[in-house]
Order: structure tokens, then sequence, then C-alpha cells
């Protein structure tokens, strides 16, 4: 039976949840519950802190998770990532009060303050640069203000905390995270059985990200209509009972469908639909 750690709470909890139900996973029915058998898919989960998921997955007590990147990283735990997930999306980034530190090699000698000692630690190295890192557990922008720091290194989406503590982001990135499938490092193999649950979850991501669209078409137009929409591998297409004209089918990307149809439109196509689609395998 496969053994996988799920985040219990938090902003990857709900989202990791939800993709499980629709990659065909029972769930638990109440927060309490930390262990939950699914018997007809063969999985057992494992509800876990999401900071301590990767420690389990390293260690090989478990045979996948699901956790961020960025806790991933944190932790330090020998496990690799295999499968983005497109949920959770974090961005970490330095910052300092405006005019003490330009970029991230200003940062030599001097204190930053965050809550993910791993990460910072980690690009500091690789940046070759020297400096104190103290962790806090929560509200490291005052750090600085209180004198604590020089700098701080968190999790960055509008900046509006950032400028209500008077400071400004510095450099590039740390890194951007999301949710991602974890399983042990080291070059170890992922189990046989996985591969269904990763293959499930690729499912679940393309039905997310695409609709299937038909339309019909006349034949004449037939090669810029397949332009607009040439499918993953080749659209499906059919004679109608109506000669000189075809039916089309094919997978177009979600974020493009509204002006797919206007484009086909202008072109010809009548009757163009689209419609969701709730899994497949590729």
């Amino acid at each position: 039976m496969l053994r996988i750690a799920i985040p219990n709470k938090g902003s990857l909890a709900g989202p990791a949840a939800a993709m499980l139900s629709e990659a065909g996973y029972q769930q638990r029915g109440h927060a309490k519950e930390l262990v939950f058998v699914d018997p007809v898919n063969e999985v057992e989960f494992f509800y876990l802190r999401p900071r301590d998921i990767a420690l389990y997955v390293s260690a090989g007590r478990l045979d996948i998770g699901i956790t961020g990147r960025d806790l991933l990283v944190d932790s330090g735990a020998s496990a690799q990532e295999i499968l983005q997930l497109g949920f959770a999306h974090s961005t970490y980034r330095y910052a300092a009060k405006p005019g003490t530190v330009g970029d991230v090699a200003d940062l030599a000698g001097r204190t930053i303050a965050t809550s993910y000692e791993g990460i910072v630690t980690r690009h500091l190295a690789e940046a070759g640069v020297e400096a104190r890192v103290i962790h806090l557990d929560g509200a490291v922008e005052t750090a600085v203000e209180l004198g604590v720091a020089d700098a701080i290194a968190d999790a960055v989406e509008t900046g509006s905390s950032l400028r209500d503590a008077g400071l400004v982001a510095i450099g590039e990135p740390i890194l951007e995270s999301e949710a991602v499938i974890i399983t042990r490092g080291g070059g170890a193999e992922i189990a046989p059985e996985a591969n269904r649950f990763l293959r499930r979850l690729q499912g679940v991501l393309v039905a997310r990200t695409y609709v299937m669209m038909d339309y019909d078409c006349r034949a004449e137009h037939l090669d810029r209509a397949i332009r607009l929409t040439p499918g993953l591998e080749s659209p499906t297409v059919s004679p109608l009972h109506n000669e000189g004209w075809v039916a089309v089918r094919a997978m177009v990307p979600t974020a493009r469908a509204q002006q797919i149809m206007d484009d086909l439109y202008e072109l010809g196509p009548r009757a163009v639909l689209t419609t969701s689609i709730h899994a497949c395998r590729l």
C-alpha cells in the first residue's frame, strides 16, 4: 500500500485535498484524523505538519508527500521534487530600509532575520556572501525597525507588508515556490505503485489547464482552423451529414479559449463549444 504524506493544515491543505479528490482518492472526513486509508485505491494518507513532510519522506518512512518547495529547501532533507502542482505560489525576497542595502552582495557582514534559515543560508552560500542569519517565528518585518536585524528575508506577495514596515525588496527573488510532490532523494527509485498516483495528478493538472473545443467547419476553411486548434497531437476531424462540412474536436488551453473562439468565428466555423475536462491520461 502506497504511503503518502499530506499537509494537515495551512494554505497547502485545502488545495491538496481538493486535487486528491479530483484524482479519485477518498479523503478523511474529520480534521482530527491523522491517518486515513483509501482501500479502493490502496493508499494510506498521513496528515502531517507541512514543515515535517520532507523529513518523513527523506527518512523513507513514507513513499511520497505533498509539500511546498520552500519547505523542502528549508528543511535540508534528502528529498527530491518530482512534480509541480500549480498552487500555493510564493516568492521569497530580501528586504531592508531604502538606501541601506543595494543588492545581495551588500548583505555581507550584516544580520538577516527570517523564518526560513535553510532557504536563506543556502542562497547566501550560493552567492558567496557571509552574513549572520537569525530565526524569528513570524512578523519578521518588524526586526529591522526594532534593531534586531539589518535586513529580512521572507515571502513577498503584493509587497504591502514591506511598505507598511518601511522596507523595500532588494535583489532578485531568493526562491519561487509552489506545492510539489516529493520523494526520497539520493537517487532512490520511485515506488512502482506511485506511478499511478503521479499519472492521476498529472491528469488533474492537464484537465485544469485545457478545455475541449468542438466546432463545425467548412472543408475549405479546415487548414486555417486547425492552425488555431492543433490539439495535443492532432485534432479529431469527422465528416458531417451536410456535404462540405466537418466537425472538429481538439484540446485548447483554457486561458486562450475565448480568443480562439473569436478567431474561429471570424474565420467561418460555427457551433463553437467548449466543455470542461474532468480527468485525462496523456
